[in-house]
């Protein structure tokens, strides 16, 4: 789960680490009520949707060409700004071109810049440790940094049986070139950070960038967190920041049903049971040379019901040209799936290439069912047919 910047720097100052004061708004109104309970003089009004790059990015219909992300220097200008950024569709790199309308703002005190780095804490699943990634190169996108200049980076792991210490502190501050003073304030924060990315089962915490001041101080000038859905009965807090405005409409509706389910960019609908065979899926479909439209893990155990209603999400994407079903039935039973195929089927009136291929348990009364149907379903033996069958059903329906 992702929550906005405002929401991340609040839960951090909960933990004692250091954050410019801000308040979130809704309305102009409010902004320019925050901008005076802040004092100024300089504030910073930020958009709030889930994409990075705000900053950058341009808005649909901004006459000015300014980003989501100012400075200003009076109320007026608070006033201005927030009326151009709230109810208007911000464009960034994350978004794609279509981009995401801001409703909040974040209304936030002006900092005193003397160096921007960056730092985040996240899981290393290789190694199953919490992982710092450092930079000097602060205010770019880590990726851009890795590609470019991969000497800036440090990667230091933190073993799970002894925590944090002042020595993991003290060698990213050296990397990150920090003296004197600065080194104990970079040790005190990225101590609670850890602290706080622990006891909230976030899965990552992202400083970009972390800022020196003037004065010495070390202080996270922008935030990013996510959490482990997994964890979120912990932490009824977090779960209630959850703004399902910025989430895709089909994937809130899957997670409804307890489906796995991630829209991407191409025309082929994916409906599989099992993370990795739903990977595995994808590759194959691109390796033949189409482009998967979504993932879609059924898991173990769904019902007739469930799978008709994955069925109904996949269709439920325009983009959708073709779908491809690829279930190894262990736990879950092939014929339950075909029921839902089918079912689903009729009740959407399928109207693009259908193929499937079924393995495993009751796979024969599956492939009956699916027969028997009446309707255009092309089979397929295995998962290299199949997935060529669909590429070539999508091209030939085109």
């Amino acid at each position: 789960m992702n929550i906005h910047e405002y929401q991340a720097k609040e839960l951090l100052r909960r933990f004692g680490v250091a954050v410019p004061d801000g308040k979130v708004a809704y309305t102009v109104d409010e902004a320019v009520q925050a901008a005076n309970e802040l004092g100024g003089p300089i504030w910073v009004v930020k958009s709030q949707i889930h994409a990075g790059g705000r900053g950058a990015g341009r808005f649909a219909d901004g006459e000015d060409g300014k980003g989501g992300v100012r400075v200003s220097k009076s109320i007026d200008e608070v006033r201005e700004n927030a009326k151009a950024m709230l109810g208007h569709v911000l464009v960034t790199k994350q978004t794609g071109p279509a981009g995401k309308e801001v409703k909040r703002l974040y209304i936030e005190d002006g900092c005193d810049i003397a160096r921007e780095l960056y730092l985040s804490l996240l899981i290393d699943r290789a190694s199953s440790e919490v992982t710092i990634m450092a930079s000097p190169e602060g205010g770019m996108e880590i990726e851009e940094v890795a590609a470019a200049t991969p000497e800036k980076i440090i990667k230091v792991a933190i073993d799970p049986a002894t925590g944090i210490s002042g020595y993991h502190c003290r060698k990213v501050a050296f990397f990150l070139g920090l003296e004197g003073s600065q080194i104990r304030s970079c040790t005190k924060f990225l101590t609670l950070m850890y602290k706080a990315f622990l006891e909230l089962d976030a899965s990552m915490v992202e400083v970009n960038p972390l800022v020196v001041t003037g004065a010495g101080d070390v202080m996270a000038l922008d935030a990013k967190m996510n959490f482990d859905d997994n964890a979120l009965f912990r932490h009824s807090d977090v779960a209630d920041m959850r703004d399902e405005d910025e989430e895709d409409p089909a994937e809130l509706e899957a997670a409804k049903h307890e489906l796995n389910y991630i829209k991407l960019d191409g025309a082929i609908g994916c409906m599989v049971n099992g993370a990795g065979l739903a990977m595995a899926t994808m590759d194959i479909i691109k390796i033949k040379g189409g482009e998967p439209a979504n993932f879609l893990d059924v898991g173990g155990g769904a019902t007739k019901e469930r799978v008709t209603k994955a069925f109904k999400i996949i269709l439920s994407d325009a983009n959708v040209e073709g779908i491809l079903v690829n279930i190894f039935g262990g736990i879950m039973r092939c014929d339950v799936i075909a029921e839902g195929v089918v079912a689903a089927s009729r009740e959407v009136n399928l109207h693009v290439p259908l193929v499937v291929r079924l393995e495993g348990t009751n796979v024969a009364q599956g492939k009956k069912i699916m027969a028997e149907s009446g309707l255009p379903i092309i089979s397929a033996d295995n998962l290299e047919e199949a997935a060529a069958k669909v590429v070539a059903a999508v091209r030939e329906a085109g």
